[in-house]
């Protein structure tokens, strides 16, 4: 079973900062692949930070390693934040996980915010082979 992320209109999902620790793989429609590191990453959505800024609107395919598994899903590129000389940060949310996706991404996300909570770090998510 597929589950679609709904933000809640009264709160935002908890967000983790995760530096520039985190390589994502991306696929494009038209099949194009990319490399981003992932910046900020919640249950609904996540930063990246690119060499080259993506469509706002554009569907993608990312994918990112954490200790608890591979995440893998569907996101819609929103407007990037900032430009920079060798590129931007650029958000996106998530339109699809698959169930054991989702499991992963919040086992990871509740780890790390638990580990934070005490004062400790976290290695929940790594660096990412390949989509």
């Amino acid at each position: 079973m597929t589950h679609f992320p709904q933000p809640h209109p009264q709160r935002r999902a908890a967000r983790v900062q995760l530096g520039d620790s985190v390589a994502a793989a991306i696929r494009l429609e038209d099949g194009q692949r990319a490399r981003g590191k992932l910046q900020t990453i919640s249950v609904t959505g996540g930063l990246l930070a690119l060499a080259k800024e993506l469509g706002h609107g554009d569907f993608i395919e990312v994918a990112f390693q954490t200790r608890s598994g591979q995440v893998h899903g569907m996101a819609e590129m929103l407007s990037p934040m900032r430009h920079f000389t060798n590129g931007c940060l650029q958000p996106f949310r998530f339109i699809a996980l698959g169930d054991d996706d989702h499991k992963k991404l919040r086992m990871a996300l509740d780890l790390v915010t638990d580990r934070s909570f005490l004062g400790a770090q976290s290695s929940q998510f790594s660096a990412h082979k390949g989509l």
